[in-house]
């Protein structure tokens, strides 16, 4: 297994982790509908898109075969207007590579990346019922905020999160 930086012509495998991840991940909490109709090559187009912006972070899991099986990446949010701070965007598995602590190994690498900008403070956005909020409460994030959103056609509570020490984040994984 393999965490490397993100080019270019990986957007097809992240796309694909993403459109599957989501229908595993949000099976029974998302609309079928919506995650039905999620493409490979829609997810394509707007990874290629993520991966050329110079401020966003994109890494990669890859398996022995060199097939992409995760991904995450971090960048600042346009509306985050909080000083000396980041916001990891997402950080996605197969479900069949999860629970191996790869998650972990892309969240190390994001955080690395986090403070080698010199950012103090990260935010984080999960869907309240997605379980990978337990995953970054384990690694410290503190709940500031719950808004609602519609996804599908379906309101959710999304929780935002924020860690305020970069470096004990780095230490306790």
């Amino acid at each position: 297994m393999k965490i490397r930086k993100a080019k270019l012509d990986d957007a097809l495998g992240i796309a694909k982790v993403h459109v599957d991840s989501w229908r595993t991940t949000y099976k029974g909490i998302i609309p079928n509908d919506f995650l039905n109709n999620l493409s490979y090559e829609q997810r394509t187009e707007s990874w290629k898109k993520n991966i050329a912006r110079e401020d966003n972070y994109v890494v990669i899991a890859e398996n022995k075969e060199g097939q992409i099986i995760g991904f995450a990446d971090a960048w600042k949010r346009d509306n985050n207007a909080v000083e000396n701070s980041g916001d990891l965007t997402s950080i996605y598995l197969l479900e069949e590579y999860q629970g191996k602590g790869i998650g972990k190994k892309l969240f190390r690498e994001l955080f690395r990346h986090i403070k080698q900008l010199g950012y103090g403070k990260v935010f984080v956005e999960v869907l309240e019922e997605n379980k990978t909020r337990f995953f970054y409460e384990y690694y410290g994030a503190k709940l500031v905020k719950t808004v609602q959103i519609k996804i599908g056609g379906k309101i959710l509570n999304e929780l935002i999160y924020e860690w305020n020490n970069v470096d004990e984040v780095i230490e306790k994984i």
